[in-house]
């Protein structure tokens, strides 16, 4: 499978560096559509309001955070299915604002992308799993 990154919004863009997607529930200060040139914006992926208010990116909440979120992510397959597909066609940027690079919800969730495609079947029959039971 291509790379799964994360990214500041704020930093440069490269080329070829795969589906751009913003990964924050709040569109971020000073940026326009243009300077961001995201391919998409996922509202749905980001944590609940109520999850990002309670964390407020404070690292002594951090592993807190962190189950939380992935609870928050395992409960909403189909935006992580759409992530998994755009990673295995081009690869992915997950872009998030935070200032914090190391507890961000774009941390959180390439390592539950990554952890749902490292499973003993192959990538494309981990992305089929996530379809949700009828």
């Amino acid at each position: 499978m291509p790379p799964i990154t994360v990214k500041r919004v704020y930093d440069p863009i490269e080329k070829n560096e795969g589906a751009r997607v913003l990964v924050d529930r709040i569109w971020p200060r000073g940026i326009t559509k243009e300077q961001l040139q995201a391919d998409h914006w996922l509202r749905d992926v980001a944590p609940s309001n109520q999850l990002r208010k309670w964390f407020t990116h404070d690292p002594a909440r951090w592993e807190e955070f962190k189950l939380r979120y992935t609870e928050e992510l395992q409960s909403n397959p189909e935006p992580i299915r759409f992530l998994l597909e755009l990673a295995q066609e081009k690869g992915l940027v997950l872009l998030f604002a935070a200032k914090d690079v190391q507890h961000n919800q774009a941390i959180v969730l390439k390592d539950y992308l990554l952890s749902v495609t490292n499973t003993p079947r192959a990538d494309a029959q981990a992305v089929r799993s996530l379809r949700p039971a009828a």
